[in-house]
């Protein structure tokens, strides 16, 4: 299964500027769980004066009186009514995640019907480390360490298996994180076909999966990444609060 490899972020480009500077320079960037847009989106204008909001069925802007400029993608857009509280509404719906993280010896999934975890696993397995020995041994402990790797992705795509297959004609997003090659050596499991027509989504890479980090990986699923650029408040200054 193809997991994107395309950051999510918004390109600076996007937004309008006053000059090449602005354009180019790096924003900052907010994690707003879905459920809490609408809090953060009145705190944000409470700060900013004459914001001004503009609503594409894929992409949110606004720009304030201060100078200050805010992009965020619409997860599982598009959005037919262009406005802020239909972005809030839409994502307040009842979406149904599945979130798979995978590295060398561990993995985790959940399935996520709005707010709630309706089931989830995390597993381990032995995967020795790198040797530092030469020659036959080394390529003797390499296939061991191989085959290790391989009955680990075997047990994750399991899980995934039993804990997502049945429901994937009704997933809305499948978010992944983790290892990379992992990831994709367990989502190519033959068995694990059917998950391939659903919308994809890298989280990044976490941690060896733990019940803590499965739970930060579902709030980084469930969260619109908004990024900032603050105004040119000169030598010395630091952007206030958003």
């Amino acid at each position: 299964m193809h997991i994107p490899m395309r950051s999510t972020s918004i390109r600076a480009a996007s937004l309008p500027a006053d000059s090449p500077d602005q354009a180019t320079a790096a924003p900052r960037v907010v994690r707003v769980p879905w459920d809490r847009l609408a809090g953060w989106v009145g705190r944000y204008e409470s700060r900013h004066a004459d914001t001004v909001w503009a609503v594409s069925p894929h992409l949110v802007t606004a720009t304030s009186g201060d100078g200050t400029r805010l992009a965020f993608g619409i997860p599982l857009g598009p959005v037919s009514e262009l406005s802020v509280a239909s972005v809030v509404a839409h994502l307040g719906q009842p979406w149904r995640l599945g979130v798979v993280l995978v590295r060398r010896g561990g993995f985790a999934v959940a399935r996520v019907v709005g707010p709630q975890v309706v089931e989830s696993k995390v597993g381990q397995r032995h995967v020795q480390g790198r040797s530092k020995a030469g020659g036959w041994s080394q390529q003797r402990f390499a296939r061991r360490r191989e085959n290790q790797a391989q009955a680990a992705y075997d047990a994750a795509a399991a899980s995934v298996h039993r804990i997502l297959g049945p429901h994937a004609g009704s997933l809305h997003l499948l978010a992944a994180g983790g290892d990379r090659k992992a990831v994709r050596a367990v989502l190519a499991h033959p068995e694990l076909a059917t998950l391939s027509a659903v919308q994809q989504r890298w989280l990044g890479a976490f941690g060896d999966p733990r019940r803590d980090v499965l739970t930060a990986a579902i709030g980084a699923a469930r969260s619109v990444q908004i990024e900032i650029w603050d105004p040119d408040v000169g030598p010395g200054s630091q952007p206030g609060r958003r």
